[in-house]
């Protein structure tokens, strides 16, 4: 029996929000101004006036914009090497340690940027479906690659992952709105299964 499993990654395996984590480690002084200077945009966003890409977007290149591909990729690794597995769920970690490599496939599938959670997909041995980051020249545009990937757009990156592959069950897990189609789509869904 061939299964899918489909991971939101903040929130349902994490216990935060890796963003915000990702950047403070990036340039924790350049995060404490561009966040006081993002504070009235966060608080239209909580009111629903503000367009959630929108405000990712800004704030993120405030931070990452300019900065090299490698420098990126450098600072994610070691990211990952001081956070794993703490900011892991242990309930989330247990399960996926224990699936059943020849009989599933797992998608790791994120609004955050790809660049900090590579390795993380990496060591779950899952495919990641993330928010890409736009590189020119190796250097960090401070854009995306295509929509920001949450909501609809994560039901759309996880069909066009899967194209013409047959599952017996797929089974999603996920923590919030963003989620919703994710989970409606599967057979079997899990909200706030590891909380």
């Amino acid at each position: 029996m061939k299964k899918l499993y489909c991971f939101d990654f903040d929130g349902t395996i994490t216990y935060s929000d890796t963003m915000f984590l990702f950047l403070k480690h990036y340039n924790a002084s350049k995060f404490y101004f561009q966040f006081a200077k993002h504070v009235p945009l966060f608080i239209l966003l909580r009111l629903g006036l503000m367009d959630a890409e929108r405000v990712k977007k800004s704030f993120i290149s405030s931070i990452l914009k300019g900065e090299t591909k490698s420098r990126i990729g450098e600072q994610a690794q070691k990211f990952f090497d001081e956070n794993y597995p703490k900011i892991i769920r242990q309930n989330a970690l247990d399960f996926i340690q224990n699936r059943d490599l020849e009989k599933t496939e797992s998608l790791l599938i994120t609004a955050s940027l790809d660049i900090w959670t590579k390795p993380f997909a990496e060591k779950f041995g899952m495919k990641l479906l993330a928010t890409r980051a736009e590189f020119k020249n190796e250097v960090f545009t401070g854009n995306f690659i295509g929509p920001n990937c949450n909501g609809e757009e994560k039901l759309t990156r996880i069909k066009e992952e899967v194209q013409g592959r047959k599952y017996d069950k797929i089974i999603a897990f996920g923590d919030t709105d963003g989620d919703r189609p994710m989970l409606n789509w599967a057979n079997e869904c899990h909200f706030r299964f590891f909380h």
